[in-house]
């Protein structure tokens, strides 16, 4: 656990973990209270976590493939758009993050 915390690697993943969590609270529960109840509360609390998580994740994206050399092509847009969908930043944890 302490590996999350003391590497840039982990820290990007903790990220990532953190990022995908917000996102998924807001579409899933956020929006539908939102909606369809009335009660936009959640969605004004977590929509500006969810953003600052969002800007992030990206910037630590950006500079983690500059200090280790990465490839745009072959590695940076994968991670920074995995974090566009639902579920993408934990497949993209899986796929790449965590095999580095």
């Amino acid at each position: 656990m302490t590996k999350f915390f003391t590497t840039e690697l982990g820290r990007l993943r903790l990220l990532g973990f953190l990022e995908g969590t917000s996102l998924l609270l807001l579409i899933f529960i956020g929006m539908p209270l939102k909606y369809y109840f009335g009660s936009p509360e959640l969605v004004k609390l977590l929509g500006p976590i969810h953003g600052g998580l969002f800007l992030l994740f990206l910037l630590g994206t950006f500079h983690f493939s500059i200090e280790n050399s990465w490839s745009f092509k072959e590695r940076t847009w994968k991670v920074a758009l995995g974090s566009v969908f639902p579920f993408g930043t934990f497949y993209i944890d899986s796929t790449i993050l965590r095999k580095l």
